[in-house]
């Protein structure tokens, strides 16, 4: 009877164990963005840290199943090696790639023209231009000669293979680098250098919905948009933390301000606040300067200024030395990030508005942390040595001596009678050492 009457229990709970089973099943795709488009929006310089969040964003638009995804430009340019690394990451991603020059009165220049025309699809905003892809390198000074040629011809070689491979016109996207040509977003559609004109990311991707592409390994595929909901790529905290401040000038007044905090902790002990402050600003400032090219000489320039500095506070020179740590600084700081890329570099202005006040702060705060010191030295017990005492209690050898209007214990080598005068030869802790002083 037992076995008959758990049957039918059995029955609604193995439905409901499949209908779970299918819902799962059934919500596995939207889980996995199956009709979303991640937007990543590339609005600042092209440098590491843009480099690294693109190249994230396309690995989690992969792993999350997302039909495309619209890399959407405002940009002046940037660094070459960082522009290349971009490209390789569009080429080699499973997921396609829409790069969208946004909004009007924007524009991709220099680096943002390679990254425009290296994407499945290729589209601008009315208004917006794009081209002067001039090269710039991550090393210092003008590109000159045979290495301005090899450059140019290199970034063009590369240029041609992709836009050949894309079918968008190659020799004009040479142009852009051997010549700086620039273009509307008129002109680069109907020179085939873009795909689509679209006045939002909504109207681009209502455009080339159902277009089909060659990917870059020459498989086909269509792009199926229609209903797709667009969100926006969130980077993670580091390079949301980070980005603001990858501004050499911005980085290098944080340093100095991080240092400066630092500074008066040490010779300040117990304020705490300058002291977490100063270390909390120094490694922002350090993080942001790791993501440059730094050139060694220029660090050796500001060290020599910061060991100029020192030597000034100690050994006043009429201010020679903190005028030579002066111009060691600002030239150091001025070649400090190794780039030509205008955006990237320190300009004198900076250079010296970040360089006086951090010298004048530094000598003054030395110099004060030096006389302080000395003045321990000078007013504490071991500046007794040598003073004149009178004897209160004799010595025998132990007794008291009198002395800076103070009664001391005191220990002497041989007797001496109360109310003769003492010199003070030693100070062990709370006694004195004395001998008989003979005028």
């Amino acid at each position: 009877m037992t076995q008959l009457l758990s049957q039918p229990r059995s029955v609604p709970l193995a439905c409901a164990a499949a209908l779970l089973a299918l819902s799962l099943v059934a919500a596995g795709p939207v889980a996995r963005g199956a009709d979303r488009v991640m937007v990543i929006d590339l609005d600042t310089i092209v440098h590491p840290l843009t480099g690294e969040i693109v190249a994230d964003g396309l690995r989690e638009a992969d792993s999350s199943g997302d039909k495309a995804v619209v890399l959407r430009l405002n940009t002046p340019g940037g660094m070459l090696q960082t522009t290349n690394e971009i490209v390789q990451a569009i080429l080699a991603s499973p997921v396609p790639v829409i790069t969208y020059v946004s909004p009007s009165g924007g524009h991709a220049a220099s680096a943002g023209f390679i990254i425009l025309v290296s994407a499945d699809v290729a589209a601008m905003a009315p208004g917006t231009n794009t081209g002067a892809a001039h090269p710039v390198l991550a090393i210092g000074g003008e590109l000159e000669g045979t290495m301005k040629e090899k450059v140019e011809n290199d970034t063009a070689a590369s240029l041609r293979a992709v836009t050949d491979k894309r079918g968008r016109n190659s020799e004009l996207a040479e142009e852009a680098v051997l010549k700086s040509a620039s273009f509307t977003e008129e002109d680069a559609l109907e020179s085939n250098l873009i795909e689509v004109v679209a006045t939002d990311i909504d109207d681009l991707l209502a455009q080339i919905d159902g277009r089909a592409i060659v990917r870059f390994d020459g498989t086909e595929q269509t792009l199926a948009l229609a209903g797709t909901e667009t969100y926006s790529y969130v980077p993670n905290l580091r390079q949301r933390t980070l980005l603001p401040f990858v501004d050499p000038s911005l980085a290098l007044l944080i340093l100095a301000l991080g240092a400066a905090g630092v500074y008066i902790e040490f010779t300040n002990p117990g304020l705490v606040f300058p002291g977490v402050a100063g270390g909390i600003l120094l490694i922002l400032g350090l993080m942001a300067l790791s993501l440059l090219p730094i050139n060694l000489a220029g660090v050796a320039l500001a060290l020599l200024a910061l060991a100029l500095f020192v030597l000034e506070a100690f050994t006043p020179t009429n201010g020679i030395l903190a005028t030579g740590g002066v111009i060691a600084m600002v030239l150091g700081l001025v070649i400090l990030v190794d780039t030509d890329v205008p955006e990237l570099q320190v300009g004198w202005v900076s250079a010296v508005g970040i360089t006086l006040p951090f010298a004048a702060i530094s000598v003054f705060l030395l110099q004060l942390a030096i006389r302080s010191f000395r003045l321990k030295t000078a007013t504490g017990s071991e500046a007794m040595v040598g003073e004149i005492g009178e004897v209160r209690a004799a010595l025998e050898p132990d007794g008291k001596v009198f002395v800076h209007g103070e009664l001391w214990n005191a220990r002497a080598a041989s007797n001496i009678a109360e109310g003769e005068s003492v010199r003070i030869v030693a100070v062990d802790g709370m006694c004195v050492e004395v001998e008989p002083n003979h005028r």
